[in-house]
């Protein structure tokens, strides 16, 4: 069993060398995206369980201007707590956008070389012209395998504040 794994990191490595300098940048866009999902995933767990102390806070800001402007100062509010909350969202949402167009980058960029080759060698050795559909197809697939989860992470995580935002607008009308 150990040597079946380590035959497959091999393997696993084997083609990220082969991807290239693309597939490594993909590889640190990966490593950061997720990063940023873990603590935005713990930060909003926090905030789940601080939505009265959080509706509080915004219904005495509301008071303590004598229910001037309610609906006025209960957006702002509620609009400078979100904001908090989406910090980061955005660099989640820029990976998911570029890891396909990275991908495909790589995938012109092997498709190149293949042609490359195949003027300086000819249609002699097929070795010549897969090694760059390879490199192609490498790049294709990690592009798309960072951008999915990036993509529903990103669409999770908005629609927890989102919904977050309801819950807690509901709890200051209900207090005021």
């Amino acid at each position: 069993m150990f040597l079946v794994d380590l035959v497959s990191q091999l393997n696993l490595m084997e083609y990220i060398n082969r991807g290239g300098v693309i597939v490594y940048i993909l590889i640190a866009l990966n490593i950061l995206g997720f990063s940023i999902m873990l603590w935005k995933f713990i930060e909003l767990f926090i905030a789940k369980f601080q939505k009265d102390s959080t509706a509080k806070k915004i219904t005495d800001l509301i008071k303590e201007n004598d229910n001037k402007y309610e609906e006025k100062v209960l957006k702002n509010a509620l609009d400078k707590y979100l904001s908090k909350l989406e910090l980061g969202l955005n660099t989640i949402k820029i990976i998911a956008s570029i890891s396909p167009l990275l991908g495909l980058l790589g995938t012109v960029i092997g498709v190149l070389n293949s042609f490359d080759s195949i003027s300086k060698s000819g249609l002699g050795d097929p070795t010549i012209f897969s090694t760059g559909i390879s490199i192609a197809l490498i790049t294709t697939v990690a592009g798309l395998i960072v951008a999915i989860p990036h993509y529903i992470g990103y669409n999770y995580l908005i629609g927890f504040i989102d919904n977050l935002e309801h819950k807690i607008e509901e709890r200051v009308i209900v207090k005021l």
